[in-house]
């Protein structure tokens, strides 16, 4: 079986254990994320800036609002909203007679991005953020790998979803 085949086909007939690589991989993005966090938390002070490469920095800022910084100070806004979406995502994942393999391992980044930007807030009071990357020009943004893994479930979802699915 090609990989298009695997990944477009149908997961009816195993639902559960796709159901079980969607938990593993949410775990696994959960976990590595959770682990950045707590890292920078306890090491780096706030506002400070550690070098790791000419282009990739370490830099410990707190993120009181939502995607890009926006709406500071209402983060338990977008902690709602982010459980709203995922437990519709997994609703739809549990609930759908269309869902596909690609779909329930792509979704499980998202969720495992999604659910550790949540705890951030809950443990933290704020998402850490400290991925700074330099060199990009017009680009001044600083993330974290929740906001990666997330990154990593939709890109590949919307290609898929754009050039390869075609029913």
């Amino acid at each position: 079986m090609s990989a298009k085949a695997f990944l477009l086909g149908p997961a009816q007939s195993s639902r559960q254990k796709h159901f079980v690589w969607f938990a593993l991989i949410a775990l696994v993005c959960l976990g590595l994320s959770q682990l950045g966090s707590y890292l920078i938390y306890q090491y780096l002070p706030q506002g400070e800036t550690i070098v790791v490469l000419p282009v990739l920095h370490f830099t410990h800022i707190r993120n009181l609002g939502g995607v890009f910084g926006m709406a500071q100070g209402q983060g338990w806004l977008f902690a709602v909203f982010s459980l709203a979406l995922i437990a519709a995502l997994v609703s739809y994942l549990w609930r759908s007679a269309q869902v596909r393999t690609y779909e329930f391992l792509c979704f499980g980044f998202v969720a495992g991005g999604g659910i550790s930007n949540v705890l951030d807030r809950l443990i933290y009071g704020s998402v850490i953020d400290f991925i700074n990357v330099q060199g990009i020009p017009y680009w001044n943004y600083i993330f974290n790998t929740a906001d990666t893994f997330i990154h990593i479930g939709l890109w590949p979802m919307l290609f898929i979803a754009l050039f390869l699915h075609r029913d």
